[in-house]
C-alpha cells in the first residue's frame, strides 16, 4: 500500500511538471509569434488615448495597444497572419487619427471631440 502512494505521488509529480513544461513551451512561442509596430498618430490628448486604446483592442489579432502622448507614437502588437501594419492603420484613420502617411476618414475626424482635433495641441 506504501509503494502504491509513493508510485502515485512520484507519476503525478512527473505529470504536473510536463504540463508546466508544454504551457512554458506554448507561451514562448506565442510571444514570437507576435508582431510589434509603431504607428505616429494625429493625437492630441488623453481622450485620444483612451479612444484608439479602446478601439484598436478589438482590432483582430491584437494583443496589446498603447499610445504615448508625448510622442503620439501608437504601439501595438498582434499576432503575426491575423493582421498588418496596412489594416491597423485604416482602421487608426477609420477613428479619426492619422497613421503615419494616411490621412484621418473626414467623417471620423469630424465626430471627434474639439479637443482632439488638431490646432488644439496644448502650448
Amino acid at each position: 500500500m506504501k509503494t502504491k502512494i509513493i508510485l502515485f505521488g512520484f507519476f503525478s509529480i512527473i505529470f504536473v511538471s510536463g504540463l508546466f513544461a508544454q504551457e512554458a513551451k506554448k507561451t514562448e512561442k506565442n510571444k514570437s509569434e507576435l508582431e510589434v509596430v509603431e504607428i505616429q498618430t494625429s493625437a492630441i490628448c488623453n481622450k485620444c488615448k483612451v479612444k484608439l486604446e479602446h478601439d484598436l483592442a478589438f482590432e483582430k489579432g491584437v494583443k496589446y495597444v498603447e499610445l504615448d502622448n508625448d510622442t503620439k507614437i501608437l504601439t501595438i502588437k498582434y499576432k503575426k497572419g491575423k493582421n498588418s501594419k496596412e489594416k491597423i492603420k485604416k482602421a487608426i484613420t477609420k477613428a479619426g487619427y492619422d497613421a503615419d502617411e494616411m490621412p484621418a476618414n473626414q467623417k471620423a475626424y469630424d465626430a471627434l471631440p474639439e479637443c482632439c482635433k488638431k490646432g488644439n495641441e496644448p502650448h
